[in-house]
């Protein structure tokens, strides 16, 4: 049987085209370094009012939440809600974006004097979305109260005419993908509802949130402006959004980029009680600049890990809280439950990785579809995006249940394959399903998932080829190691917040040595350590999760060639430039290079 790796294609590096000319006059007109001149020029910002505004990226570039489809008739429905006393429950979703979201809004109804509560399904009892046995005990509770979806209910059409049909009345806010039967519920707020010209449609559950809270604090105030208690608090509320929008993978771009830049700023400055204790136990330092990376790495999974762990009640709690006890009880019992997670993670990627090499004949699928009695269907997805990175083709991995015989999964893309397409393809194979083209969920009965993962591997095939451009590694610039200096690394950052759409710079280095025999680092040696010299300039760069490159670095002969992220290592109280490794090459580099140049007040938007 052939190895993993023979099966994988090799990376092409991709250097971006630059105009010098264009460069040295960007440098000049917005007094930036070269290095930052040819990233901006690289990623398509050639002119310096492009770049300029870019750069900027202002809290007034937001667009007013009026224009967002239905939330004026939202708004209109909640505050005749809030003065006719009724109950409102907010009716989220586990993950991140869903925490997130519920807490927004639930902080604005609170200060809107609201009775208010909220609503968030076991994600291993319920699964995602609204569920009919919810709908029933919310009006069994209370058959007056006002139910707003956040972050689900797009596709909800059975529990949406279930609300109708008992009198409860139902707002729907969200931003996934909708089918063609829209939810006939009292109201429904989405970016990309059909006949709308809203224009952002990227925005993610708790950006939709915030848009609505805005609304709700512009309807109570004066001549629709919030008031200044009302603006503070949306000023904070937008640390939330923030984290919602970078754990949610949407594209940095447009709002999304100003609501992250802002989002930062916030977290940074206004902090409730419970994101700072969670910051400390991240070993989050306040003290220095907040990027989005550590939303990604360290405050998301602390409360994903809640949500997938079945307890997401928990992160809105910790969220919303103004006691500091329970904050840091809290704070302590997520990182807890993160660890736990990570160990979980670990053991189930291994059993993937078996299961595909018990079953060599799905290594030449066009996707694979992996199923196990023993697997958390709170994890699946995680590792399902590990899979589908290891094997470079989408992947699924379904946690079935053998006492009712029913499977839970979830999807990963890879190479923009459209996987909503294709589990709208083998429906008739599935319970249910929802998601969007990078990420999706379902329900399967155990009898049927070789049937389903026989037509599913037919589509992908039929309609998706992973070619060797899906594979490019792009390079914004090949560079000396000299060039990257503290100063310039800190003038990358002006370009973030970073994330999908928006990547962190990436640069190159050829005939490179090492300072050093390459090493292996942190738990099971799964990490790589380099320290590198490049025509005098010593660095040191790491790869997380690739300790296997160490041997192999080890016997190359002569230099190699680099690709990294530049960035800023704290370490007692000291700042130094590190390389964050992507790949590298034996010698001189693969790459195909095209001319490339080598180088040398806010409160009033609400």
């Amino acid at each position: 049987m052939e190895s993993d790796e023979s099966l994988i294609m090799p990376r092409v590096w991709r250097f971006a085209t630059h105009d010098e000319s264009q460069v040295r006059k960007l440098a000049q007109e917005l007094n930036l370094s070269t290095l930052v001149a040819q990233v901006l020029v690289a990623r398509g910002y050639t002119s310096s009012e492009d770049a300029n505004e870019f750069l900027l990226a202002r809290l007034v570039d937001l667009h007013e939440p009026s224009s967002l489809p239905g939330i004026e008739e939202a708004v209109d429905r909640i505050t005749n809600a809030i003065s006719q006393n009724r109950r409102i429950t907010i009716y989220g979703d586990y993950d991140v974006d869903g925490v997130t979201a519920t807490s927004i809004l639930l902080g604005c109804l609170k200060l809107a004097g609201a009775t208010v509560d909220y609503y968030i399904p076991h994600r291993l009892e319920e699964g995602y979305g609204l569920n009919c046995d919810a709908i029933r005990e919310l009006h069994e509770q209370d058959p007056h109260r006002l139910v707003i979806t956040v972050d689900c209910g797009i596709t909800s059409s059975g529990e949406a005419q279930l609300a109708r049909e008992l009198g409860l009345e139902l707002i729907i806010t969200d931003h996934h993908q909708f089918d063609t039967e829209l939810p006939e519920a009292a109201c429904l707020v989405h970016p990309q509802l059909p006949g709308s010209d809203y224009p952002f449609a990227d925005l993610c559950g708790a950006g939709v949130a915030f848009k609505l809270a805005w609304g709700i604090c512009q309807h109570l105030g004066d001549d629709g402006k919030a008031t200044p208690v009302m603006k503070n608090y949306l000023m904070g509320a937008v640390g939330l959004a923030a984290i919602g929008t970078v754990a949610d993978v949407v594209p940095l771009v447009g709002e999304n980029r100003v609501l992250v830049r802002y989002g930062l700023s916030s977290l940074q400055e206004r902090s409730s009680i419970g994101l700072q204790y969670l910051m400390k136990v991240a070993g989050i330092d306040r003290n220095k600049q907040f990027v989005a990376e550590d939303i990604a790495f360290a405050i998301a999974p602390r409360i994903n890990a809640a949500g997938r762990l079945g307890q997401a009640r928990l992160a809105v709690d910790l969220l919303t809280t103004e006691n500091r006890e329970r904050a840091q009880s809290l704070a302590d019992y997520l990182d807890q439950l993160n660890k736990n997670r990570q160990q979980v993670e670990r053991k189930i990627f291994k059993q993937a990785k078996e299961l595909v090499e018990q079953n060599p004949e799905w290594q030449e699928e066009s996707a694979l579809v992996l199923a196990h009695s023993d697997w958390h269907p709170g994890v699946i997805g995680i590792v399902a995006n590990r899979v589908a990175e290891q094997f470079e083709k989408p992947a699924i991995l379904i946690s079935f249940n053998q006492q009712d015989d029913v499977g839970q999964g979830s999807a990963r893309s890879f190479a923009g394959f459209d996987l909503h397409s294709g589990l709208v393809h083998c429906a008739d194979k599935l319970l249910t399903y929802g998601g969007h083209k990078a990420a999706a969920g379902l329900r399967i009965a155990a009898e049927s998932i070789d049937d389903f993962r026989k037509d599913f591997c037919a589509y992908v095939d039929e309609n998706h080829t992973v070619t060797r451009q899906d594979l490019e590694l792009q390079v914004d610039a090949e560079v000396r190691l000299a060039d990257l200096t503290y100063r310039a690394v800190r003038e990358i950052d002006k370009l973030g917040p970073f994330g999908r759409s928006n990547a962190r710079p990436v640069f190159a280095a050829t005939r490179v040595d090492m300072a050093e025999p390459p090493k292996r680092m942190g738990g099971g040696d799964r990490h790589l350590s380099l320290m590198v010299r490049h025509y005098g300039t010593v660095m040191r760069a790491v790869a997380f999760g690739r300790g296997d490159w160490a041997d192999e670095i080890a016997q190359t002969n002569g230099p190699i060639s680099i690709s990294f992220a530049p960035g800023i290592n704290s370490f007692r109280g000291r700042e130094t430039v590190e390389l964050k490794l992507i790949d590298w090459q034996p010698g001189q580099s693969k790459s195909e290079p095209q001319d490339s140049a080598k180088s040398s007040d806010e409160l009033a938007s609400f």
